[in-house]
């Protein structure tokens, strides 16, 4: 697990202007990373690290030759497109590369002069997946989503007697994930309406959004080794946004008894940056159940996972509506609430030999949080779409509308500490395609 070191320091500043505005969500406490390339070339993509509202070209800071020892080695491997082998290489590699990034772009740094031409502002970039997702698996990890939809779908039995034991998740479609501004077709497939004798086949009419957190896995683990819980945080590389959309009226229909196929492989909107579990450090939180809940078996439980486990990321998500400029507040979470910690996913991921690998990637499931109005998804704030809910712009909406664009936002902030963020997810879908 990350712990405090001289990056995180409150006074620290950087000779970056933009990075040290109150609201950015890059100050250098924070120097996350992603795959970028200048905006409307055929140039390589390389990996880059966000730096108030601009990005550092690694490749460049790779042929300056200006770090040393390891945190040379690693920053060599991040002029490829993908961060896989950066990440695989462990965390002292990380935590080398981010120690050099952090003194160089520091006020009064030395190499203030050669770096200034390697700046890059983000309105000037595009972005790829950072790393080749090579596996996905998405959990269900909020015991407030998992409550509220199994009251939807099973009002006798809404939560399922292994949930408090077990971190619930299944196997998702990794090649239809995509990066932020991810547009595609509404989905097809076939739903079963409440009075229908036969199901029908069309698009879906139940379009939705699932506020997430997505988890990149850095050093991977053998086939047949489990990853102990004491040592699951040191295979994590980092955090992004995560928007696993879902059609939840082919999901009814299907959904038993394998679960999610066709609702859920269709379309999935990661955010550019992965902001390091270094760097979230100073937001760490205890982690611990009601007495009354069944508490985690040995195998998930550890000493550090109940003193810093959680994660304190406040969430939020907007809609912006065909036509309209006006962002309209959605709902408001944090990933604080989850029932099961990073941690404990990445041990029972593991626990029967299944390999990890640099590059997969976990999805946290829906973070929806105690109250009606930290719901993270439209099928908890309409009612199961019962209860249409009125948008700022004076549209209203039960599940989403072709044209209509998704934004998740989230950060960190707390006393003590300097405010870091995630920066955006946003993804927007269009008519179907179907042709018969």
């Amino acid at each position: 697990m990350s712990t405090l070191n001289e990056t995180h320091d409150i006074t620290l500043t950087s000779w970056v202007e933009s990075a040290n505005s109150d609201c950015t969500d890059f100050p250098i406490q924070n120097l996350p990373f992603a795959s970028f390339r200048n905006a409307g070339t055929n140039g390589s993509f390389r990996g880059g690290v966000a730096i108030g509202d601009q990005i550092l070209d690694l490749e460049s800071v790779a042929d300056a030759g200006i770090f040393e020892g390891l945190a040379q080695e690693a920053v060599a491997v991040c002029v490829l497109e993908d961060l896989n082998e950066f990440m695989s290489m462990g965390t002292e590699a990380w935590s080398a590369l981010r120690l050099a990034l952090s003194r160089a772009l520091r006020e009064g740094s030395v190499h203030q002069e050669q770096l200034e031409y390697t700046l890059i502002s983000q309105a000037d970039a595009e972005f790829k997946l950072p790393c080749r997702i090579t596996d996905y698996t998405d959990f269900y990890t909020s015991v407030h989503h998992a409550s509220a939809v199994g009251a939807l779908f099973r009002p006798d039995n809404p939560l399922l007697p292994n949930y408090k034991w077990v971190p619930i998740g299944y196997h998702g479609r990794a090649s239809s994930i995509g990066v932020s501004g991810q547009s595609f077709p509404r989905p097809c497939g076939q739903t079963k309406a409440p009075d229908a004798d036969i199901p029908s086949f069309g698009p879906a009419k139940r379009l939705d959004y699932e506020v997430e957190m997505g988890i990149y896995i850095g050093k991977g683990n053998a086939l047949g080794d489990a990853i102990d819980i004491e040592q699951a945080e040191d295979h994590v590389f980092g955090l992004c946004l995560f928007n696993d959309w879902s059609a939840r009226d082919i999901q009814a229909w299907e959904y038993q008894p394998l679960g999610p196929f066709l609702a859920k492989n269709f379309a999935s909107t990661v955010s550019p940056w992965i902001v390091t579990t270094e760097a979230l450090a100073p937001f760490r939180g205890n982690f611990s159940r009601d007495s009354e809940d069944p508490q985690p078996l040995p195998y998930l439980t550890s000493a550090q996972n109940t003193d810093a486990g959680s994660f304190d990321v406040a969430l939020e998500c907007l809609i912006q509506t065909a036509g309209s400029d006006v962002e309209n507040h959605l709902s408001t979470s944090n990933f604080k609430y989850s029932y099961w910690t990073v941690a404990q996913m990445v041990t029972h991921h593991t626990v029967n030999g299944c390999n990890l690998q640099a590059g997969d990637l976990l999805g946290t499931g829906t973070q929806s949080g105690p109250e009606a109005s930290e719901a993270g998804s439209l099928l908890e704030l309409t009612n199961g779409g019962k209860q249409p809910i009125t948008l700022s712009n004076g549209e209203s909406r039960t599940f989403i509308e072709d044209g209509d664009t998704v934004i998740m936002r989230g950060y960190c902030q707390r006393d003590g500490a300097v405010r870091i963020g995630f920066g955006e997810v946003t993804s927007s879908v269009t008519p179907s395609r179907l042709t018969r």
